[in-house]
């Protein structure tokens, strides 16, 4: 299986890879958090990006704030990997992909079916970093006694 090859050939943490598979059999996983439900299949999807597109990055554990429309999933994911966290905002958008490859359904659309089937995880139209921090600069909390 493709996820298989992903989760050996990523520097994520052996806890995030185990919570990976638990995801890709039950849905749901203790490093794997979403702000609101989201299409299994399409958390999958967006892992797959994150384990080949971040493949250098000890993800331990991940927060997804996204939408799920029809053809997209859009939105943010917050990684945590030892002393880092990166946010990325992502599209995956098979409509776009259909677009892209001038696939047309037999109604004159583009051909998302085709995209999502053929493409799978690999309908990314953006993929973009738009922060990045060391632990050390995260603020610290202040206990009042």
């Amino acid at each position: 299986m493709e996820l298989t090859a992903l989760l050996a050939a990523s520097s994520a943490s052996d806890a995030f890879k185990a919570d990976v598979r638990h995801y890709a059999a039950r849905g749901s996983a203790p490093r794997i958090r979403l702000t609101r439900y989201a299409p299994p299949v399409k958390v999958l999807r967006l892992l797959s990006q994150l384990l080949t597109a971040e493949q250098a990055l000890a993800v331990e554990h991940i927060t997804v704030d996204a939408y799920s429309g029809c053809s997209d999933f859009a939105g943010s994911i917050q990684v945590e990997a030892g002393d880092q966290s990166r946010r990325i905002e992502f599209i995956w958008d098979c409509r776009w992909r259909a677009e892209q490859q001038g696939w047309r359904d037999y109604f004159g659309f583009p051909d998302q079916m085709r995209a999502a089937h053929e493409f799978g995880w690999r309908c990314f139209e953006r993929w973009e970093a738009t922060s990045t921090r060391a632990a050390s600069s995260q603020p610290q909390l202040e206990v009042a006694t």
